[in-house]
């Protein structure tokens, strides 16, 4: 059965400002995607004038994801996913991964982009075996992520949840930690957490760019460094090959992969 689930919010919320560069517009302009406006492209190039790698990182990012998700639909038997901070549509969307594999599969999707919510019927798209829900709201507000996800997740089964290049935009980091606790305190033992962000002391030019693009007016982004961001998983059982550069994850390269400013990893909550 298909489930299309939105908690409602105020037409002010869901107003598109053109005005100003979007980070889920602008992540969509570098992932080759259509759903953004001539300001996003200007700030995707500025972006890549001074660092052209940020391309690679959002693509590898998507992989990264892509195959944190077969591994937990195929192997550890996962059917249900909790994707917060999910932007704007692309190829290889959590429910397209999950559902391919095992169409019963449950997804429900958070963000509070009205340009998401707009696009969200691709994103609420599901087998009949299986759900999608999404759901408008702040990764600020994790108990009512929580509320909305229940109509559609059963909390009592595991469950992973997925943070990819979300916890950057919390900006204090004791809240971004309280915010994972939180929403893993809810999930059972067997569920996972899938987390992967920007990372600081690998490329100072990345480093350099990322200054750049907080200072421009857009919503920032801050980069953490790969202890800190190895510390959202505290108290769980992180999977080999542990918190590493994305691109280097269980990678399926035929060659060596290259080592970015993206670090991520994937865990059991035991």
């Amino acid at each position: 059965m298909t489930e299309h689930a939105s908690a409602p919010e105020s037409p002010a919320q869901h107003k598109i400002d053109t005005s100003v560069p979007h980070s889920a517009r602008i992540w969509n302009y570098w992932l080759g995607g259509k759903d953004n406006y001539p300001v996003d492209e200007e700030a995707g190039d500025a972006y890549t004038a001074v660092f052209p790698g940020i391309v690679t990182i959002a693509r590898s990012s998507r992989a990264f994801l892509s195959r944190n998700i077969t591994y937990l639909v195929a192997e550890a038997g996962i059917r249900q996913f909790l994707d917060v901070g999910t932007g704007l549509p692309t190829a290889e969307n959590t429910h397209e991964v999950a559902q391919r594999i095992a169409p019963e599969a449950r997804i429900v999707y958070v963000d509070n982009d009205p340009l998401v919510l707009a696009h969200a019927r691709a994103l609420l798209y599901s087998t009949p075996e299986g759900a999608t829900a999404y759901i408008d709201s702040n990764v600020l507000d994790p108990d009512r992520i929580l509320a909305a996800a229940a109509e559609t997740l059963d909390f009592s089964r595991p469950t992973a949840l997925i943070l990819s290049n979300i916890l950057g935009h919390v900006a204090d980091y004791d809240e971004a930690r309280s915010i994972v606790s939180k929403l893993m305190g809810a999930l059972p033992s067997g569920s996972y957490l899938s987390i992967n962000d920007g990372s600081r002391g690998i490329d100072p030019v990345f480093e350099q760019a990322q200054d750049a693009y907080n200072e421009s007016g857009a919503v920032p982004y801050n980069l953490r460094s790969v202890e800190e961001i190895t510390s959202f998983f505290d108290g769980l059982e992180l999977l080999d090959p542990g918190v590493v550069s994305v691109p280097l994850w269980r990678s399926e390269a035929s060659s060596a992969p290259e080592v970015i400013g993206e670090h991520g990893g994937l865990a059991r909550k035991p």
